[in-house]
Protein backbone atom coordinates (compact mmCIF):
# COMPACT_ATOMS: atom_id res chain seq x y z
CA UNK A 1 0.00 0.00 0.00
CA UNK A 2 1.47 3.14 -1.06
CA UNK A 3 0.21 6.64 1.45
CA UNK A 4 -0.73 10.26 0.50
CA UNK A 5 2.95 11.69 0.78
CA UNK A 6 3.89 14.72 -0.96
CA UNK A 7 0.47 15.09 -2.47
CA UNK A 8 -2.02 17.98 -2.58
CA UNK A 9 -5.67 16.80 -1.12
CA UNK A 10 -8.40 19.84 -0.97
CA UNK A 11 -11.04 18.84 1.03
CA UNK A 12 -14.25 20.37 1.29
CA UNK A 13 -17.11 20.54 4.18
CA UNK A 14 -13.93 20.02 6.24
CA UNK A 15 -14.78 22.13 9.12
CA UNK A 16 -16.78 19.19 10.72
CA UNK A 17 -17.85 15.35 10.47
CA UNK A 18 -16.55 13.52 7.77
CA UNK A 19 -14.39 15.88 5.75
CA UNK A 20 -12.31 17.02 9.34
CA UNK A 21 -11.93 13.18 10.13
CA UNK A 22 -10.28 12.20 6.36
CA UNK A 23 -8.12 15.99 6.31
CA UNK A 24 -6.98 14.48 9.65
CA UNK A 25 -5.74 11.27 8.72
CA UNK A 26 -4.42 12.07 4.99
CA UNK A 27 -2.47 14.93 6.78
CA UNK A 28 -1.55 11.91 8.61
CA UNK A 29 -0.24 10.22 5.86
CA UNK A 30 1.55 13.28 4.90
CA UNK A 31 -0.44 14.70 2.34
CA UNK A 32 -0.68 18.23 2.17
CA UNK A 33 -4.52 19.05 3.16
CA UNK A 34 -6.79 21.73 1.24
CA UNK A 35 -9.60 22.61 3.87
CA UNK A 36 -12.64 24.15 2.14
CA UNK A 37 -15.83 25.12 3.46
CA UNK A 38 -17.98 27.85 4.22
CA UNK A 39 -16.95 28.72 7.76
CA UNK A 40 -13.08 30.10 7.95
CA UNK A 41 -13.15 30.14 11.76
CA UNK A 42 -14.02 26.08 11.89
CA UNK A 43 -11.96 25.26 9.15
CA UNK A 44 -8.97 27.45 11.18
CA UNK A 45 -9.43 25.45 13.95
CA UNK A 46 -9.24 22.08 11.92
CA UNK A 47 -5.96 23.63 10.37
CA UNK A 48 -4.25 24.18 13.60
CA UNK A 49 -5.20 21.00 15.13
CA UNK A 50 -3.92 19.08 11.88
CA UNK A 51 -0.81 20.95 12.60
CA UNK A 52 -0.45 20.11 15.91
CA UNK A 53 -0.34 16.70 14.72
CA UNK A 54 2.53 17.30 12.63
CA UNK A 55 0.61 17.53 8.95
CA UNK A 56 0.56 20.42 6.72
CA UNK A 57 -2.72 22.33 6.19
CA UNK A 58 -4.05 25.24 3.99
CA UNK A 59 -7.81 26.21 5.31
CA UNK A 60 -10.08 28.44 2.71
CA UNK A 61 -13.35 29.47 3.13
CA UNK A 62 -15.85 29.74 0.16
CA UNK A 63 -18.99 28.71 -1.21
CA UNK A 64 -18.23 25.68 -3.20
CA UNK A 65 -21.42 26.24 -5.30
CA UNK A 66 -20.32 29.79 -6.68
CA UNK A 67 -18.15 29.01 -9.85
CA UNK A 68 -15.95 32.35 -9.26
CA UNK A 69 -14.98 30.90 -5.80
CA UNK A 70 -14.09 27.39 -6.98
CA UNK A 71 -11.76 29.08 -8.95
CA UNK A 72 -10.79 31.12 -6.30
CA UNK A 73 -9.34 28.59 -4.66
CA UNK A 74 -8.17 26.36 -7.32
CA UNK A 75 -6.02 29.12 -7.81
CA UNK A 76 -4.72 29.43 -4.59
CA UNK A 77 -3.89 25.83 -4.24
CA UNK A 78 -1.94 26.32 -7.64
CA UNK A 79 0.15 29.30 -6.60
CA UNK A 80 1.10 27.90 -3.45
CA UNK A 81 0.85 24.03 -3.85
CA UNK A 82 0.83 23.01 -7.37
CA UNK A 83 -1.85 20.56 -8.91
CA UNK A 84 -4.26 19.11 -7.07
CA UNK A 85 -3.75 15.00 -6.83
CA UNK A 86 -6.61 14.45 -4.61
CA UNK A 87 -10.61 15.82 -4.33
CA UNK A 88 -12.54 14.51 -1.63
CA UNK A 89 -16.16 15.96 -2.49
CA UNK A 90 -17.75 15.55 1.27
CA UNK A 91 -19.75 19.01 1.74
CA UNK A 92 -23.38 17.81 1.91
CA UNK A 93 -26.90 19.53 2.37
CA UNK A 94 -30.51 18.57 3.35
CA UNK A 95 -33.46 20.28 2.99
CA UNK A 96 -36.50 20.87 5.91
CA UNK A 97 -38.76 19.94 3.87
CA UNK A 98 -38.56 16.29 3.27
CA UNK A 99 -41.94 15.52 1.03
CA UNK A 100 -42.18 16.35 -2.64
CA UNK A 101 -45.56 17.70 -2.16
CA UNK A 102 -44.61 20.23 0.19
CA UNK A 103 -40.73 20.81 -1.07
CA UNK A 104 -40.03 24.71 -2.11
CA UNK A 105 -38.16 25.04 -5.20
CA UNK A 106 -35.25 26.80 -3.63
CA UNK A 107 -34.84 24.49 -1.27
CA UNK A 108 -34.49 22.14 -4.10
CA UNK A 109 -32.39 23.91 -5.90
CA UNK A 110 -29.94 24.51 -2.87
CA UNK A 111 -29.61 21.06 -2.25
CA UNK A 112 -28.73 20.00 -5.51
CA UNK A 113 -26.43 23.00 -6.10
CA UNK A 114 -24.58 21.58 -3.01
CA UNK A 115 -24.89 17.72 -3.07
CA UNK A 116 -24.43 17.88 -7.28
CA UNK A 117 -23.99 20.96 -9.20
CA UNK A 118 -20.77 21.87 -6.49
CA UNK A 119 -19.05 18.61 -7.21
CA UNK A 120 -19.28 18.85 -11.21
CA UNK A 121 -17.63 22.31 -10.58
CA UNK A 122 -15.11 21.10 -8.53
CA UNK A 123 -14.21 18.16 -10.54
CA UNK A 124 -14.06 20.49 -13.65
CA UNK A 125 -11.80 22.58 -12.22
CA UNK A 126 -9.15 19.60 -11.07
CA UNK A 127 -9.52 17.46 -14.31
CA UNK A 128 -6.50 19.35 -15.81
CA UNK A 129 -4.51 18.75 -12.80
CA UNK A 130 -4.64 15.21 -13.19
CA UNK A 131 -5.35 14.48 -17.07
CA UNK A 132 -2.46 16.49 -17.96
CA UNK A 133 -0.44 14.58 -15.64
CA UNK A 134 -2.01 11.17 -16.02
CA UNK A 135 -3.20 10.46 -12.26
CA UNK A 136 -5.51 11.43 -9.42
CA UNK A 137 -8.33 10.61 -7.98
CA UNK A 138 -11.51 11.95 -6.67
CA UNK A 139 -13.56 10.64 -3.94
CA UNK A 140 -17.36 11.66 -3.36
CA UNK A 141 -19.36 10.59 -0.56
CA UNK A 142 -22.67 10.20 -2.25
CA UNK A 143 -24.98 8.42 0.71
CA UNK A 144 -27.04 5.19 0.56
CA UNK A 145 -30.04 7.18 -0.14
CA UNK A 146 -28.82 7.45 -3.74
CA UNK A 147 -30.20 3.86 -3.76
CA UNK A 148 -32.59 3.81 -0.99
CA UNK A 149 -34.16 6.91 -1.14
CA UNK A 150 -36.74 7.53 1.42
CA UNK A 151 -38.21 10.31 3.98
CA UNK A 152 -35.26 10.71 6.12
CA UNK A 153 -33.23 12.28 3.84
CA UNK A 154 -35.68 13.67 1.58
CA UNK A 155 -36.77 13.92 -1.75
CA UNK A 156 -34.06 16.41 -3.03
CA UNK A 157 -30.94 14.63 -0.78
CA UNK A 158 -31.75 11.57 -2.44
CA UNK A 159 -31.89 12.56 -5.81
CA UNK A 160 -29.06 14.28 -5.41
CA UNK A 161 -26.94 11.92 -4.05
CA UNK A 162 -27.87 9.80 -6.98
CA UNK A 163 -26.79 11.80 -9.35
CA UNK A 164 -23.80 12.38 -7.87
CA UNK A 165 -23.32 8.36 -7.38
CA UNK A 166 -23.88 8.45 -11.55
CA UNK A 167 -21.43 11.38 -12.26
CA UNK A 168 -18.63 9.34 -10.33
CA UNK A 169 -19.56 6.34 -12.66
CA UNK A 170 -19.61 8.48 -15.73
CA UNK A 171 -16.04 9.63 -15.08
CA UNK A 172 -14.67 6.29 -14.37
CA UNK A 173 -15.79 5.05 -17.40
CA UNK A 174 -15.06 8.13 -19.12
CA UNK A 175 -11.36 8.74 -17.52
CA UNK A 176 -10.22 5.50 -16.44
CA UNK A 177 -7.58 4.97 -18.97
CA UNK A 178 -6.31 8.36 -18.90
CA UNK A 179 -5.51 7.42 -15.15
CA UNK A 180 -8.06 8.95 -13.20
CA UNK A 181 -9.67 7.14 -10.29
CA UNK A 182 -13.35 8.03 -9.34
CA UNK A 183 -14.47 6.60 -6.45
CA UNK A 184 -18.15 6.94 -4.76
CA UNK A 185 -18.56 6.45 -0.82
CA UNK A 186 -21.88 5.68 -0.06
CA UNK A 187 -22.21 5.66 3.56
CA UNK A 188 -25.59 4.60 5.45
CA UNK A 189 -27.00 6.31 8.68
CA UNK A 190 -24.05 8.74 9.87
CA UNK A 191 -23.63 10.85 12.91
CA UNK A 192 -22.97 13.59 11.83
CA UNK A 193 -24.09 17.62 12.04
CA UNK A 194 -26.41 16.93 9.37
CA UNK A 195 -28.70 14.72 11.41
CA UNK A 196 -29.56 17.79 13.80
CA UNK A 197 -31.66 19.22 11.16
CA UNK A 198 -33.58 16.11 10.83
CA UNK A 199 -37.81 16.41 11.75
CA UNK A 200 -36.44 14.23 14.41
CA UNK A 201 -32.74 14.63 15.90
CA UNK A 202 -31.89 11.15 16.93
CA UNK A 203 -31.21 10.80 20.42
CA UNK A 204 -27.58 9.88 21.44
CA UNK A 205 -27.94 6.76 22.21
CA UNK A 206 -28.90 5.57 18.45
CA UNK A 207 -26.20 7.83 17.05
CA UNK A 208 -23.83 5.73 19.07
CA UNK A 209 -24.42 2.64 16.72
CA UNK A 210 -24.83 4.56 13.41
CA UNK A 211 -21.38 5.21 11.18
CA UNK A 212 -19.06 7.55 12.86
CA UNK A 213 -17.18 10.11 10.49
CA UNK A 214 -14.07 8.69 11.39
CA UNK A 215 -15.70 5.07 10.11
CA UNK A 216 -15.96 6.94 6.48
CA UNK A 217 -13.03 8.74 7.19
CA UNK A 218 -10.85 5.39 7.16
CA UNK A 219 -12.86 4.39 3.81
CA UNK A 220 -11.74 7.25 2.10
CA UNK A 221 -8.04 6.72 3.87
CA UNK A 222 -8.14 3.39 1.94
CA UNK A 223 -9.65 3.93 -1.45
CA UNK A 224 -6.70 7.10 -1.99
CA UNK A 225 -3.70 4.72 -0.29
CA UNK A 226 -4.31 1.69 -2.53
CA UNK A 227 -1.97 1.88 -5.62
CA UNK A 228 -2.71 3.98 -8.49
CA UNK A 229 -3.18 0.86 -10.41
CA UNK A 230 -6.38 -0.41 -8.05
CA UNK A 231 -9.57 1.47 -8.20
CA UNK A 232 -12.14 1.22 -4.86
CA UNK A 233 -15.09 2.20 -7.51
CA UNK A 234 -17.66 1.81 -4.95
CA UNK A 235 -17.67 1.30 -1.16
CA UNK A 236 -20.89 0.91 1.18
CA UNK A 237 -20.03 2.17 4.64
CA UNK A 238 -23.36 1.14 6.67
CA UNK A 239 -23.91 0.58 10.74
CA UNK A 240 -24.01 -3.48 11.78
CA UNK A 241 -27.21 -2.61 13.89
CA UNK A 242 -30.45 -1.24 11.90
CA UNK A 243 -32.34 0.85 14.00
CA UNK A 244 -36.26 0.91 13.42
CA UNK A 245 -36.92 3.96 11.87
CA UNK A 246 -40.86 4.03 11.42
CA UNK A 247 -41.56 7.01 13.71
CA UNK A 248 -38.81 9.20 12.26
CA UNK A 249 -40.38 8.11 8.64
CA UNK A 250 -43.65 9.19 9.74
CA UNK A 251 -42.72 12.73 11.45
CA UNK A 252 -40.88 13.64 8.45
CA UNK A 253 -43.68 12.80 6.14
CA UNK A 254 -45.31 16.07 7.54
CA UNK A 255 -42.24 18.22 8.18
CA UNK A 256 -43.37 21.78 6.29
CA UNK A 257 -47.42 19.92 5.56
CA UNK A 258 -50.04 22.99 5.57
CA UNK A 259 -51.94 22.86 8.54
CA UNK A 260 -54.95 21.97 6.85
CA UNK A 261 -52.84 18.78 5.24
CA UNK A 262 -51.23 17.87 8.51
CA UNK A 263 -52.37 14.85 10.21
CA UNK A 264 -54.76 15.26 12.91
CA UNK A 265 -53.82 14.32 16.66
Amino acid sequence: MTTSAGRTALITGAGSGMGLETARLLARDGATVVLVGRRQEALDEVAATIRAEGGTALALAADITRPDDVTRVLDRVHADLGPVDILVNNAGSASTVLNPQWLPHDEWRQVLDVNLTAVFQLTQAVLPDMLGRGTGTIVTVSSLAAVNPNLLGGAAYGAAKAGVRNFMTFLHNTFRNQGLRAITVLPGEADTPILDNRARPPAAEERAHMVQPEDVAEAVRLAVALPQRVVLQEIVVAPTRQRDTSADLEISRWAGAPADASPQP
